[in-house]
């Protein structure tokens, strides 16, 4: 073989390296190509900052390599970093690797590039939201701002130690409007004072930001002169960054991020994590650290016979009641699984329990004939009061262990009535000791149940020990409530409209009537 085509043969046997900024920390910050490129990858090798949202991008079958860095501690030294990139692509994998912030910007991308430039391996740079720009914005800090400062300047806050001699040029910096110093909360009292020296007034307005982006995210606020004494009494520690200059002083105003209603709050989300998304979003733009703990998993039913026989003879049924998305999604499978769609369901009039259920219908296409005022089995019944079912089938598909109000309703206005079961649910794989080490750090204000059954498995998880005195319980609807308070829960926060929005919503009011002076935390 010529040595051209041996060449040839050697690269086409390599992978691909993706160096991805991740972000500061909010998983919505990285780039399209940033979450394509995880979405492509054998392999993902990540950081202690590269937000753990990322990796539910990867494929199934993605190997996932840690190998962060924690203020100072290092999980693994770079060159074998260095050396795992070049190993996994000769072996013809493609590569993501997984930097929080930008890669170039004082992230070492720059030095895993080269090596994998010197061992021949094909690498791409997807650049990310660096911090030294996000965090101050949701800090409420512009870094140029008319009428204060047009200049900027982003600075390491840790040299290498390896060099003899610092080359910051602190007089040069000192004549800067905005200063950005990334990592530099170990060195923070050396900095305020090369600054000074340098000729920065000891009054010049400084803000130190930790966690930024994410709901974890603390404000400190002060001067040149004082910010190092405040950090030190307050225990502030990496990863922060540090923002000198008049523009700090804008912060009051533009303070959008931390003035959320539930900036800060620790919200548990119980429900099935498959389901929580809604939940998550919208406690997260409300400014919420939404935890997800699933008590709860979604499984099929221990048989399928009584819903088998219920499928082949779909025609007889007048009426199609469903209680749950849960309910329709299992329904329509199993009836594809038998070769079945919608079209088996001509003539059949359909009832759901609320909007939710609703929407999971018609997203089948298929058109809800009824919708009741009330999301709750009790309304279910009160809405066929105007329905004429005497002689009527109903079908009603639902979880294994239910109520009986619907069946018992129906049945009492005429209906026969046929319950199977679609699905049941069974207690997660979730522990005690996923949730204590957050109770006990004070980080759950609240736990929320959204059904009887994510209640009853909390309390089958954690045991007799009490919630700490803090925290409060947040039920969805009268029947949820119950359930908690069977449980030995007192119920908190509920709310007139039995959604997950209505939840959100009944949360935001809660404490925005407790809320009389900062939240928790440092401000």
């Amino acid at each position: 073989m010529a040595d051209d085509d041996k060449r040839e043969s050697d690269l086409s046997k390599k992978g691909k390296v993706f160096i991805i900024g991740a972000g500061p920390g909010d998983p919505g910050l990285i780039t399209l190509r940033g979450a394509e490129c995880i979405g492509q990858a054998d392999v993902i090798v990540y950081d202690y900052l590269a937000n753990e949202e990322f990796l539910r991008r990867a494929r199934k079958d993605a190997r996932l390599i840690y190998v962060g860095k924690k203020g100072g501690d290092h999980t693994l030294p770079q060159g074998e970093i260095n050396r795992i990139l070049v190993d996994e692509a000769l072996e013809g994998l493609t590569v993501a690797r997984l930097k929080g912030g930008d890669p170039f910007i004082f992230g070492r991308g720059g030095e895993e590039a080269e090596v994998l430039h010197e061992a021949g391996i094909p690498f791409e740079v997807v650049p990310g939201v660096t911090s030294a720009i996000a965090v101050p914005a949701f800090a409420g800090i512009p870094l140029t701002h008319r009428g204060y400062t047009s200049t900027v300047a982003f600075v390491t806050g840790h040299e290498d130690p390896a060099k003899g001699k610092s080359d910051i040029d602190w007089a040069a910096l000192a004549g800067i409007g905005t200063l950005v110093f990334l990592m530099g909360v170990r060195n923070l009292a050396t900095i305020a004072r090369n600054l000074v020296e340098g000729g920065k007034a000891p009054e010049t307005p400084a803000a130190l930001i930790r966690w930024g982006t994410t709901p974890g995210q603390q404000t400190l606020t002060g001067t040149l002169a004082d910010i190092a004494a405040k950090a030190k009494k307050q225990g502030f520690k990496p990863p922060s960054i540090l923002v000198v200059g008049e523009v700090v002083a804008l912060r009051p105003k533009l303070d959008w991020f931390e003035s959320r209603p539930l900036f800060g709050r620790g919200i548990v989300v119980t429900r099935p994590e498959e389901q929580a998304g809604e939940f998550v979003r919208l406690l997260a733009a409300e400014g919420a650290q939404a935890i997800v703990f699933p008590t709860i998993r979604i499984a099929p039913p221990a048989s399928w016979d009584a819903l088998d026989r219920a499928l082949g003879n779909l025609g007889s049924y007048h009426w199609l009641v469903f209680t749950s998305a849960n309910g329709v999604k299992h329904f329509f499978a199993r009836l594809r699984d038998r070769g079945g769609d919608i079209r088996d369901l001509k003539g059949i009039r359909v009832c759901t329990i609320g909007p939710a259920t609703a929407a999971a219908v018609e997203g089948l296409g298929i058109r809800v004939d009824l919708v009741p005022g009330e999301y709750i089995s009790e309304g279910v019944v009160r809405a066929f009061e105007s329905v004429d079912l005497a002689g009527r089938r109903v079908l009603l598909p639902r979880a294994a262990e239910a109520r009986d109000v619907i069946p018992e309703g129906l049945a009492k206005r005429g209906a026969s009535v046929d319950v199977v079961t679609a699905y049941r649910t069974v207690r997660s794989e979730r522990r005690k000791e996923d949730l204590q080490a957050l109770l006990d750090a004070g980080s759950v204000d609240v736990v929320t149940f959204t059904s009887p059954s994510t209640v009853v498995n909390f309390k089958k998880i954690m045991g007799d020990d009490p919630l700490p005195e803090r925290v409060r319980i947040a039920c969805i609807g009268p029947v949820t409530a119950a359930a908690a308070k069977k449980q030995g829960f007192a119920v908190d926060i509920y709310q007139e409209t039995f959604t997950i929005p209505g939840m959100v919503e009944a949360l935001v009011n809660y404490f925005a009537a407790k809320r009389k002076g900062p939240l928790p935390g440092i401000r």
